[in-house]
Parts: C-alpha cells; structure tokens; sequence
C-alpha cells in the first residue's frame, strides 16, 4: 500500500515525538563528583579521611579551676587549638593527635595525681604544664623518675635550675630571674633607690621575692620592708599601711590575680602614691577587670603578645604573634592571651620534636634540648644542655596600663 504524501511527511514527526517522550521519563546522568583537594589536609573537604593509627597522647596539667583560673582557662583553650588544628591537616606522620587534659585546681597534691595519671594510665609521651609554679615543682620528681618530658607554663626559675637535677623538665614561660632583670633596667632609668616589697605566699610569689632580693641590692636599690599576703586573701590594708610608713621610692609586687589587684585597688584606697610595679603574674585581662581603675599607671614586665601592635614590624615575634592572636581569637572568642602563649609553646615544641622524627619520650626530650632560633610566643627560645628555660631578658618588654589598656613603656 501506498502512502499518502501529507501521511509520509507527518510519520517522521511522529516518531521523534515518541523518541522525545521516552527521553523525557529517564533520569538525568549525575554530574561528576569533586575530587578531594590534594596538598593542605586542612583545607580539605569535611568528608575528608583524616589521621589513622594509633594516637599519639600529650598530657596537659592546667589550673582550669581555683586561683590560677584566669591563666589556666587559656592554656586550657590554647592546647585545645593546637590539637585541632594539627588533627585537621592530617596528624603528626599521619597518626592523630590526642591531648588528655587534667585540672589540679590550682593544688599541688591534685597535680601530682594528675601527673601519676597521665603516665601510668593514659600513657602520655611528655606532659605540658601546669600552670602554676608550685604544682609545677610538685611534679619535678614523679616526671623525672618516669623519664617523662615535662614543659611546664609556670615561671619560677626553680622549675629548670639546677638543670643537672631537672634533666628531662623544660619551661616556656619567661622566669623570674629574667623578669627581675628587666625590672632593674627601668627603676635605674627612673632613679629610683629604695623599694618595698609585697609577695604572694605561694611558690612562683616566694621565687620571685627570693630574686628581687638577691638582684636589687647588687643594683645599689635599698629594700626598706618586705611583706607576704596569702593567695586567697582579700584584703592587704595592713601590709601596706606597713609599707606606707616605711617611705619607699616604689613598690614592688609579685604574684598572680586575684591578689595582686587587691594589692592594687587597697593601695589606691590607703593613698598611697609611689609608683606601684608588678610581676609578669598580671599580665592578663582579668587583672584590669579585677583591679579596675587602681590598675591605671601599674608598671609590669610581659612577654610582647600585649602589645603586638605596637612592635616594630623588624621585631621577628611579631607575624607570629599576631597569627596566634587572630587563630585564638577564632577559636576561644576571645583575644589572644599571654599565658595561653606558654601552652602554645609547649604544644609546639613537643610537636616539632615529634615531626622530626622523635620515637618515644626520650627522643622528645633530646629534640627540645636542641631546639634553637623557635620564635613562639613567649620569645625566641635556644635551649641547650644548660638552659632548659631558653631565653633572655629580651623576652620581656615593659608595659604600663593606661584608661585601662596596656602601652608599651617608651
């Protein structure tokens, strides 16, 4: 049978209608799935393999409750970001990051049995903190017995000295003995020649007192009264009377808050108008919170973190503390925070001794004897079989609290 012409010229349409049709009714082929970007594991996609193996454990001992609080809660937050942010760019040698942390609440018996802890049951290669000196001293023993790196946060020279007894402890934040240096640079320069002293009982105050009495008079600066207050105690109004009537050119005091900003609001309310000098113990928000406006015109040394923005872009510290100031501030909402800056460092050296190949507790103890030229945050550190503390006077820059904010002292 023959076809019409207008039939013969509408079955071609017809047909690619129905191709059409059946077209319609299939699924659609997916587009190509992204690969996972190679190079930065950080930056890789959330879905991302992350580090296997087995952990690699670091204890930490930091005072996250009682008076040493406000030092401990950022070193608490600093280690934190550090073990994140190593487990996000894949580990150390592809094996994850575990980071134990205890809280001694500010007591020496609470950190021994946090120490004990941390090496008989959870097995940590090395331990940062505490945060506090006694604590810190407290543990010297059990670590070195262990033959378990510790590197403490705390500032008392006894933590490193004699380093023939402290073979296997190591300190990030700046000492005493260093701190008190730095002070005789400026009363010199401020001609002053008596002073009176008002320490904190504890260990790291009692440390300090032990330099400043040793270092002062070798500086020709005559020590007219010396006065102890305890770490909780609430007022200090019969200290300083004391002090009042000895007529120092300025007074000196060491310790950590609260109680050095009792010191400073009693001394306001008594009238007492030498200038008022403090440890690197205060060198945090909470003493200006605590203190008020009796912080206004304190003079203390402190590591560079506080004043960031004013260093001189020459200064090598200053890309690196600037980076942990925006990465804190990122992760805890809150600034950047100089005793933070001590964990920060131990978490770091730790770290580095373990990327460069160190196998077990005693090739990380090895590693950060040697380390040298690290710029952190509490300074540039060279440690050496002599010097398990690592730096110099040079760590310390001298600040002043003006409309309560810190100012480098020009």
């Amino acid at each position: 049978m023959r076809l019409s012409a207008s039939y013969r010229f509408a079955l071609p349409l017809l047909c690619l209608a129905v191709i059409a049709l059946v077209l319609s009714g299939c699924p659609k082929p997916s587009a190509p799935t992204p690969p996972v970007p190679q190079g930065d594991p950080a930056k890789a996609t959330p879905n991302a393999v992350g580090p296997t193996g087995e952990p690699i454990v670091i204890g930490a001992i930091f005072s996250v409750t009682g008076p040493g609080a406000p030092l401990g809660e950022p070193e608490k937050a600093s280690a934190q970001m550090v073990e994140k942010k190593v487990n996000d760019a894949g580990g150390i040698n592809g094996r994850p990051l575990k980071l134990v942390i205890e809280d001694d609440a500010t007591e020496e018996s609470k950190a021994v049995l946090a120490a004990k802890k941390l090496i008989e049951q959870d097995k940590a290669v090395a331990i940062i903190g505490p945060t506090m000196s006694g604590p810190s001293l407290a543990i010297l023993d059990t670590c070195n017995k262990a033959s378990i790196p510790l590197v403490s946060c705390a500032a008392s020279a006894k933590i490193t000295n004699p380093v023939a007894e402290r073979k296997w402890v190591f300190s990030t934040a700046q000492t005493d003995v260093l701190a008190v240096q730095r002070l005789l640079d400026y009363l010199k320069a401020k001609q002053i020649k008596s002073v009176a002293l008002i320490c904190d009982s504890n260990a790291f105050g009692q440390s300090g007192a032990e330099q400043l009495k040793k270092q002062l008079p070798t500086a020709g600066i005559k020590i007219v009264d010396e006065e102890k207050f305890g770490t909780k105690d609430t007022s200090m109004t019969a200290q300083l009377t004391k002090i009042k009537s000895a007529k120092p050119d300025a007074v000196i005091c060491w310790g950590t808050n609260p109680g050095p900003a009792v010191v400073a609001k009693n001394a306001k309310s008594l009238g007492l108008t030498m200038p008022l000098i403090m440890s690197h113990g205060i060198a945090n928000k909470k003493f200006i919170e605590l203190a008020a406006d009796a912080a206004e015109g304190v003079v203390f040394p402190a590591g560079k973190l506080l004043v960031t923005g004013e260093l001189a872009d020459s200064d090598a510290q200053k890309a690196v503390l600037k980076q942990y100031g925006d990465d804190f501030q990122a992760f805890a909402q809150k600034p950047g925070n100089t005793f933070g800056g001590h964990a920060y460092d131990a978490m770091q050296l730790i770290i580095a001794a373990l990327k460069g190949g160190a196998k077990d507790a005693a090739g990380i103890r090895d590693a950060v004897e040697k380390t040298t030229k690290y710029v952190g945050i509490g300074g540039t550190f060279n440690f050496s079989a002599t010097d398990h503390s690592g730096l110099t006077k040079d760590a310390f820059t001298l600040v002043t609290i003006k409309a309560g904010k810190w100012t480098m002292v020009k």
